[in-house]
């Protein structure tokens, strides 16, 4: 690639990254993705809940975004990893992993996040498949199976919530100690959702499908699924670099419009939003597009 001056560079070519492509390229607005092509949800088996592409793999749906880009001739691929970033004269620089320098006018982070997985032999290899996040990503294909949600506390009350309504057969896995309200014990009990206080050691599997969760008592449970909640990290440093605040819950802080603390920056998808899904990342990437061609068009007209 010869090009080094864009008017808009993406860091992350996933869904987000990509509907951001699109809202610009349309509008002839010079445009480089940067992408290590390591999305989050590679492990996982069928994307859902998208209009049009329900039951399609990420993989797939990924396929299809890119040939659909490689029909405008402002957009760019680059294959790579962005290390760092910095502002310059109107714009910003960012450098990849082998040492290329590109600018931009505008930035957009589109990176995702990292989840970090607990210490449990097993639980990696399940991520995505049968160990799941979402009841609105997944539950419909795991409704009516004997569930599992590896949580505590207000996290686990209200998965246990969501995912009564898909199954009746339900277990919250607490790790020894419970963290519920007298109200939600009460509403739990009501409802038949039991608690377990173990510790999980062993998530035994076959080709990631959940077949027994075994706790360090030694004793062992059946379950055909698992939701869980685990902590995640962002996968890009570049925006917290760049001054970028994040949100309490450790996503990077935006307004409706995709922008960031910082101007001229925008981060959409699974980096700044509570609502983790590939129908939610395509929405929030088609609105950072517009709105930079906006201020572009301003910028300029």
């Amino acid at each position: 690639m010869k090009k080094k001056e864009f008017e808009v560079i993406i860091i992350g070519g996933s869904y987000a990254g990509l509907s951001t492509a699109m809202s610009l390229g349309r509008s002839l607005r010079d445009t480089l993705i940067i992408d290590a092509g390591k999305p989050c949800n590679r492990q996982t088996p069928h994307s859902h809940n998208f209009l049009t592409q329900d039951g399609s793999t990420p993989q797939k749906i990924a396929e299809i975004a890119k040939n659909q880009l490689s029909k405008y001739d402002h957009i760019n691929f680059y294959n790579g990893l962005a290390v760092s970033g910095k502002r310059i004269h109107k714009g910003f620089e960012i450098t990849t992993s082998n040492g290329t320098i590109l600018t931009a006018k505008k930035l957009v982070f589109a990176t995702g996040i990292k989840d970090i997985m607990p210490d449990i032999n097993g639980f990696e290899q399940c991520w995505g498949i049968s160990v799941v996040h979402c009841p609105y990503c997944h539950g419909y294909e795991i409704r009516n199976k004997k569930t599992a949600i590896i949580a505590n506390g207000e996290r686990a009350f209200h998965l246990a919530s969501l995912v009564h309504n898909l199954t009746k057969e339900i277990t919250i896995i607490t790790s020894n100690i419970k963290d519920f309200e007298e109200d939600q014990l009460k509403k739990l009990q009501r409802n038949a959702i039991h608690i377990v206080e173990k510790e999980i050691a062993i998530i035994e599997h076959k080709n990631g499908q959940l077949e027994f969760i075994v706790f360090k008592d030694g004793s062992k449970e059946n379950y055909d699924c698992a939701y869980a909640a685990v902590p995640f990290m962002q996968n890009s440093t570049i925006p917290e670099e760049l001054g970028c605040k994040l949100t309490e819950h450790g996503h990077i802080q935006v307004t409706a419009m995709q922008k960031t603390t910082e101007d001229g920056i925008f981060a959409c998808g699974d980096n700044s939003t509570l609502m983790r899904s590939v129908a939610m990342a395509v929405s929030s990437g088609n609105i950072s597009g517009a709105v930079i061609n906006n201020e572009l068009t301003q910028e300029h007209f």
